[in-house]
């Protein structure tokens, strides 16, 4: 008989508040692939004139999906107060004008399926806000909850499953209810957006500049074959450098996950130039790009909630945006999946829960996805180098992440850990 998870712990819940109106100079840095199209809106909403938010109310709202067991937060004209969660979800539906790009996928007998692949949990804390985002490797198996599709019916929890199959038991809302679960955290906002519609999302931006290391990058199964140096991501590109595997040093999924953080620092970065944010015509296309490709939850539908959120992190600093690597182990029984490491797991949600820093202990070059550099090196790097970048001003002590847990934050430089070797 299937079972079903226990109940998330109430201990570590947090509902979002509202305050007062601050300075309208709204920052958001949530990326990567989902990422990407929730920071375009983040950044856009606050940018254009109220006839656009309006216009964009409606595109939004009309495929927006209801969140079971979530708290409704009512929007407000002020900056959300307290914690905020919210899950960014990449499906890799194969959509007609896509298809051709995934070879396999969507040739065989699973073409018409989805799974949901990226699964980020973004953290913003209370005051102080800081902002961690947390990647679940796709092949973590975890209990998947009983869930309620969007047509009524209800599907049975399962003992153990892959975290990637959860959006067939019941869609987003059931992603969402699944890591709410395993992170005991309640998560009120959540949004989809499909790998295909990644090329859209990035060609509005302008691209992504990113950096391959060693002596590059060959992947036949992307279609990459690019030499090392900088390089900017556009359309295709962008999807074919978030889809590598291996391509990357180690050719495992968590060397993707820590290559895939190098494209969000970068996109970081990006959405914040001047290039961005002082072109109102360019952040008006950014929304109605956005909205053309995203899946929200009804939480999200109204953009005066996007502006909330986008105040809460308007002055957040690129070292206190960290992203981590859920902590795992082997699967003892499956040398090709992974199970969670709960005691390290707990260790970053208690720090989460106490607003403390977080340092991330882990080096990043040990996994084989990225390679560390200094800011502002001329020259592409062909060996690791430890980067250290401390919090200008910073007066309290970080909580030293366990070992177990990778990560970067966005002032960290990384470039890819490219499978070929730098001496040819």
């Amino acid at each position: 008989m299937a079972e079903t998870t226990k109940p998330a712990k109430r201990g570590r819940r947090t509902v979002a508040r509202h305050g007062e109106l601050t300075s309208p100079h709204p920052i958001s840095l949530i990326m990567k692939l989902v990422g990407v199209v929730v920071a375009v809106i983040l950044v856009s909403t606050a940018g254009v004139a109220a006839y656009a938010l309006t216009d964009l109310t409606g595109s939004v709202a009309e495929n927006a999906v209801a969140l079971e067991g979530q708290e409704d937060v009512p929007p407000d004209i002020g900056a959300i107060e307290g914690g905020v969660n919210l899950l960014l979800v990449g499906t890799d539906e194969c959509e007609p004008q896509y298809a051709k790009y995934f070879g396999e996928r969507c040739t065989g007998a699973d073409s018409e399926g989805q799974l949901n692949d990226v699964n980020m949990l973004v953290h913003i804390s209370d005051d102080p806000r800081r902002v961690t985002v947390i990647s679940f490797p796709r092949d973590l198996m975890i209990p998947i909850p009983s869930c309620t599709s969007e047509d009524g019916s209800v599907t049975g929890g399962v003992s153990n499953d892959q975290i990637n199959t959860a959006w067939s038991y019941g869609g987003l809302s059931c992603v969402n209810k699944t890591i709410s679960e395993l992170s005991g955290l309640s998560i009120p906002f959540a949004a989809k957006v499909s790998f295909g519609n990644v090329i859209n999302i990035t060609d509005a931006i302008g691209g992504v500049d990113v950096c391959i290391g060693n002596g590059g990058i060959r992947d036949s199964n992307t279609g990459i074959d690019w030499p090392a140096g900088e390089r900017n991501v556009q359309g295709l590109e962008a999807l074919q450098f978030l889809r590598t595997r291996y391509g990357l040093a180690n050719g495992s999924d968590l060397a993707r996950i820590s290559n895939q953080q190098q494209y969000m620092s970068s996109l970081a970065r990006k959405l914040v130039s001047e290039e961005v944010l002082s072109d109102p015509a360019t952040l008006y296309k950014l929304a109605t790009t956005a909205v053309d490709n995203i899946t929200p939850s009804e939480s999200l539908a109204n953009p005066m909630t996007l502006v909330q959120i986008a105040l809460a992190v308007k002055n957040v600093p690129f070292e206190e945006i960290v992203f981590v690597q859920y902590p795992v182990d082997q699967d003892p029984y499956d040398e090709n999946r992974v199970i969670p490491n709960r005691q390290a797991a707990e260790a970053l949600w208690s720090a989460l829960a106490a607003n403390e820093p977080i340092n991330v202990t882990n080096d990043a070059n040990l996994g084989g996805g990225v390679i560390t550099v200094e800011p502002g090196a001329d020259e592409t790097p062909t060996t690791a180098t430890p980067s250290t970048t401390p919090t200008p001003g910073a007066t309290e002590v970080p909580v030293d992440l366990p070992d177990s847990i990778p990560g970067t934050s966005a002032a960290d430089r990384t470039c890819s850990a490219g499978n070929v070797r730098a001496d040819g």
